[in-house]
């Protein structure tokens, strides 16, 4: 089948040269058996992938499944997977077939692979190399015969370095890797995509179709989406329904933009958005070293501007303390503190002060460490508040936090929660 029909038949909507590479890729691995590790963002459209594969393979009378690892908790996504036996844990009454069993000579979509537990992953590795398996509860070895496709979208080589993902099971996965490029690389699909969403919204909702005018299309053009088609549809249906005029401004366009996504920001933000699925931690790193070196950029600023006397007796004389301390830390100074406190009639400090400098010069090789600690007491902080908040409830708690409820299960576990 070509590309064009592909996308017909699966209501694929553009023509960018890497979303067509990406569904070639998938038409020309669909025949054989081989495991499609599936990566790309949040919301670019990773699910229907490994349907075309699934369409189009010799597997396509058989069963399709498509399981979300990360909206199952810890502690039943093996009898989930792989199925138990009775009574192999409080609450089983009766045996269970898990999906693997069920979908015997079909296709299993493993979506957000990544959050599967480290014992989960032994289990579904044995399942790709030998096609084996033990039910929750059992000593009997069952054999299935299933395709196993799975999604991802953040960086598995990341989680394998901090030991969170197995390093067999990922190459074991990745046999033929698919990429899904995110919208902001797609920009000749975007306008496409908006006109075709209108449109269906406006059929769904009885009313004219919204049109943007060539203003408000350059801004959809050039901005960031980062939650890429998913979040571009949600922007059409929002407009269909609540604008009266179905031309739409650039001006209108932006006040249903999140401000913070703007395409002019910082350059910052954009370093760090551009990073391709680095860890929270990591994130927060970067944000601490980039406010440091900007803080001593500024501490450079002031000594120069001291130095050659741009800065008044009288700024000088109500901030003699803090000039002093600035003198104390700074990395750029030429001349003793004693030598420019004399030149700008400035106090030597205190000898409380230089201690307390003195101290700040001896924690400073253990800087990281105390960051690190500060993050995780944060971090095991906010969940206790969100856990009290709702009174428990970790469903309620993991969606105020923003992370499953099985990231928020693990957290518990690892900070050792009451």
């Amino acid at each position: 089948m070509q590309i064009q029909a592909i996308k017909q038949r699966f209501h694929i909507i553009g023509n960018s040269p890497l979303l067509e590479r990406a569904i070639d890729v998938a038409r020309q691995v669909a025949p054989t058996d081989i495991t499609v590790l599936v990566s790309g963002e949040s919301g670019v459209g990773k699910e229907v992938f490994p349907k075309i594969i699934h369409s189009l393979g010799p597997r396509k009378h058989g069963q399709y499944i498509a399981i979300n690892c990360g909206a199952i908790p810890e502690g039943t996504i093996d009898s989930e997977l792989f199925g138990h036996e009775k009574g192999a844990f409080t609450g089983a009454h009766e045996s269970r077939r898990g999906y693997f069993e069920v979908v015997d000579g079909g296709t299993i979509f493993l979506d957000e692979v990544s959050e599967l537990p480290l014992l989960t992953q032994v289990r579904l590795l044995r399942i790709l190399e030998t096609g084996e398996f033990i039910r929750v509860g059992s000593s009997k070895t069952q054999k299935t015969n299933v395709r196993v496709i799975a999604a991802t979208n953040v960086n598995l080589q990341e989680l394998i370095r901090s030991g969170k993902f197995r390093e067999d099971l990922y190459y074991r996965l990745n046999t033929v890797p698919i990429l899904v490029p995110p919208l902001r690389e797609r920009k000749e699909d975007i306008v496409l995509l908006f006109r075709k969403f209108a449109s269906d919204f406006a059929d769904k909702y009885r009313m004219p179709v919204i049109q943007l005018d060539k203003e408000a299309e350059e801004v959809l053009v050039n901005y960031r989406w980062p939650g890429n088609v998913r979040q571009l549809k949600n922007l059409a249906e929002q407009i269909s329904v609540i604008e009266n005029t179905r031309i739409v401004t650039a001006d209108v366009l932006r006040t249903y933009l999140p401000q913070s996504f703007e395409s002019n920001l910082p350059v910052l933000f954009n370093e760090i958005h551009n990073t391709d699925n680095i860890s929270e931690r990591e994130l927060l790193y970067k944000v601490l070293f980039d406010m440091k070196r900007d803080v001593s950029d500024m501490k450079k600023i002031i000594m120069e501007l001291i130095q050659s006397g741009q800065i008044n007796k009288s700024f000088k004389e109500e901030n003699k303390h803090l000039i002093n301390k600035l003198y104390q830390d700074s990395d750029i100074r030429e001349e003793s503190p004693e030598e420019v406190s004399s030149d700008f009639d400035i106090h030597k400090p205190e000898e409380e002060d230089i201690k307390l400098i003195e101290e700040d010069y001896e924690d400073a090789p253990h800087e990281y460490i105390e960051e690190n600690l500060s993050i995780q007491e944060k971090e095991k902080d906010l969940i206790c508040k969100a856990l009290e908040k709702h009174k428990g409830r970790r469903k309620k708690a993991a969606e105020e936090l923003g992370i499953s409820e099985r990231t928020l299960y693990r957290k518990i576990k690892e900070y050792d929660i009451d």
